[in-house]
């Protein structure tokens, strides 16, 4: 595990003596009428401009850059104009002024700033931290902060959506938990509202002193352990703008299937098809809507062999007519997988011989991947020495994923993608890459095979649930966060993890509903994460041990049941949001700062949200019912019981446990769909049949 040692050595504060400030060396010129391309003691950097921004890079990566774009921008044609020690960059609506001894820039757009080197200086120097460098382990980037400017972004991190005065690492870890730094699903885009976002075009680790007093209080600092530099600036009025072009490039969340908007059912784990069976059950006989159940891992595989697409011989004889009954019922089926397959099982063996498995770079041979054993208890047992397939091997890409067609044929819909975070420094890859810089972007090229495998294979159109994720990942939608601690601390971290997923371009996301360890059957924390999950883009009931309501009580049961009710009734104002997302990138779940951009105290309100862009969500953190919200300017209604309240300030309530704080700006209709037991009996798709305005309800 990490100790202060480990983080300690990733954040000292540079110090001027030991990196080279990148200093321009030869004459600027303009190449092919649409870059420029600056001799540097770096090697030469290209700059180009396009319609949302600037980008500036050393040339291509030797190994290639694994798809994480969805495009390549559109150079726009430049005009480069030379004078002594700078340069003016002309193209569009932008101009970018470059100085040279170092180098360093600001650039503008329609004459304003949007973003600049900076301008925080050493009593000895200019610049405090060079604005380009070489460092030992890649390159340093260094931008402009005005005093108070927030920075959001950077992935799924549990802490303040606000980062300015942290350091972050992007780089995805198996956190075991909701509650450091560490977290599974990153990315090294940030953004500001006031107007400008940044993109490094990696995939390797970039850590981040965002406004961090060791680094600088006055400047973002980033650090990209890489050979390459590929730095991204984009220009716009707000966190949509900003949103919108950063999904632009790397892709945007397809609309999920209707179905996956219903209940995910889950645990760790269902240890027979018995026990599944009765649970589904009893599932339908209570009345809860739901629309699917999952066969978590050791649910469905032998923990010595998996993992290999097979059912546990010792427990399914016949899986088909296990999951057939369960069709009966109504449910669709989501199965757990991972990329590591047992080195007790014939095919490590076999994979191994054909070169499909990650290698060791000490002995060229397939690397055994030992677990660390303090992560396994009484119900999760420790894990056998593995191999990690290779996705970098276009056979074992395709390999891996024409295998998950057995599974949809069998009648699985959906499935559940996990770990992926165990790649080693000393591991090697069939196109040449090291451990260290595959690591983060091994996650991005899994889940795009199971992703592919699904749009192949399902007939129920094609659906990801992944933990750990890179650049691009909302293009294989949807996210859950991994592994919260079963507290009202950890139910606080996981909702915040998701809106800062949000705040990074990733449109869905589910929490495990109850808490994922050390659960003390609390039912009031249980039901009030519930409530709050309603208002998520997926809803997922999972944690060790028994998450259905009535294991938590009758009064939780009957709470909890309310809450799923009103879920499903929402069904068709949920799916328009993600059409929204589909078509702008903006996330499912929006923090204040995206969805009030122009109303700067709302900002600080950090644990409330926005469900799409009418319904503002207060979560209930605290087990005595109290809650703090702050509604904007302008009169807002109490959903659905229609009571008004006044808007720019806040307001303090206490909720009775079948009470939520959701709120609705008056004179906005929400669209409602029935009450009913699955997504099958709406007929494909989400009927509305009224709508609710301002505590009214009148028939659609």
């Amino acid at each position: 595990m990490t100790n202060l040692q480990d983080i300690e050595q990733h954040w000292p504060a540079p110090q001027w003596n030991d990196i080279t400030p990148v200093t321009v060396t030869g004459e600027v010129v303009l190449v092919a009428n649409d870059h420029v391309v600056i001799p540097t003691n770096a090697g030469p950097l290209n700059i180009s401009l396009y319609s949302d921004g600037m980008r500036i890079d050393s040339g291509p990566r030797a190994i290639g850059d694994y798809g994480m774009l969805a495009k390549e921008p559109e150079r726009l044609p430049l005009q480069l104009s030379n004078e002594t020690n700078r340069n003016i960059v002309r193209g569009g609506d932008f101009e970018l002024e470059l100085e040279l001894e170092p180098l360093a820039f600001v650039l503008r757009k329609n004459g304003i700033v949007v973003q600049r080197s900076p301008r925080d200086s050493h009593f000895e120097r200019r610049f405090r931290l060079p604005p380009f460098a070489r460092i030992e382990r890649g390159w340093l980037v260094s931008l402009d902060l005005q005093s108070n400017e927030p920075v959001y972004g950077l992935g799924e991190k549990w802490g303040r959506l606000d980062k300015r005065g942290q350091w972050l690492r992007s780089l995805n870890e198996d956190a075991l938990g909701v509650n450091a730094e560490r977290s599974y699903k990153n990315t090294p885009f940030a953004w500001s509202p006031r107007g400008w976002g940044s993109l490094v075009h990696t995939p390797s680790p970039v850590s981040h002193a965002v406004g961090f007093a060791p680094f600088s209080e006055r400047a973002y600092v980033i650090t990209i352990e890489d050979e390459a530099l590929d730095f991204f600036l984009f220009a716009g009025a707000n966190g949509a703008e900003l949103l919108g072009s950063y999904t632009d490039l790397t892709g945007r969340a397809p609309v999920p299937p209707l179905w996956s908007l219903g209940l995910i059912l889950s645990k760790a784990y269902y240890r027979t098809p018995e026990e599944v069976l009765e649970v589904a059950r009893e599932v339908r006989r209570r009345g809860m809507p739901c629309d699917t159940i999952t066969f978590d891992g050791r649910a469905w595989q032998d923990t010595e062999t998996r993992f290999a697409f097979e059912w546990d011989p010792k427990r399914f004889d016949n899986p088909r007519e296990v999951l057939a009954q369960l069709k009966d019922m109504d449910f669709r089926i989501c199965v757990w997988e991972y990329p590591l397959i047992s080195t007790r099982h014939p095919w490590f063996e076999e994979l191994q011989s054909k070169g499909w498995l990650l290698t060791d770079a000490a002995t060229g041979k397939a690397y055994r991947y030992s677990w660390e054993t303090e992560a396994f208890g009484k119900v999760l047992t420790p894990l056998p020495d593995s191999g990690l397939l290779d996705f970098t091997h276009p056979e074992a890409y395709r390999f891996w994923r024409d295998q998950h067609r057995a599974l949809f044929d069998l009648g699985v819909d959906m499935i559940k993608a996990d770990f992926g975070e165990q790649i080693t420094d000393d591991m090697r890859a069939f196109n040449g890459e090291h451990g260290h810089a595959l690591h983060n972007v091994y996650t991005h090229l899994y889940n795009r095979c199971v992703y592919e495998g699904a749009e192949s294979y399902s007939s129920a159109g094609p659906f990801l649930f992944s933990r750990s994720s890179w650049i691009g990942a909302q293009r294989y939608p949807s996210q859950w966060g991994g592994d919260p601690q079963a507290d009202w601390g950890g139910m606080a971290a996981n909702l915040r993890g998701g809106v800062a997923w949000g705040l990074s371009g990733g449109a869905y996301y589910a929490t495990d509903i109850g808490g994922f360890y050390q659960d003390d059957r609390d039912p009031v924390l249980y039901v009030r994460w519930a409530q709050a999950a309603v208002f998520s883009a997926h809803m997922r009931l999972h944690g060790i041990g028994a998450r259905e309501p009535w294991s938590y009580g009758s009064e939780a049961e009957a709470a909890t049941f309310a809450a799923l009710r009103l879920r499903y009734r929402l069904l068709p104002y949920l799916l328009a949001t993600m059409q929204t997302a589909h078509a702008t990138g903006l996330p499912v779940q929006r923090a204040m700062v995206l969805a009030c951009p122009d109303e700067r105290a709302s900002w600080a309100f950090e644990d409330q949200f926005f469900f799409g862009s009418d319904i503002l969500v207060a979560p209930c953190l605290d087990p005595d019912g109290s809650v703090e919200i702050y509604l904007p300017q302008g009169i807002w209604h109490r959903f659905p019981d229609g009571g008004a309240f006044e808007g720019g300030q806040t307001h303090q309530l206490h909720l009775a446990l079948t009470q939520t704080a959701v709120f609705v700006r008056a004179g906005t209709s929400i669209p409602l769909g029935p009450e009913v037991q699955h997504t099958g009996e709406l007929g494909g798709t989400a009927r509305i049949i009224e709508y609710w305005r301002d505590g009214a309800f009148s028939p659609a």
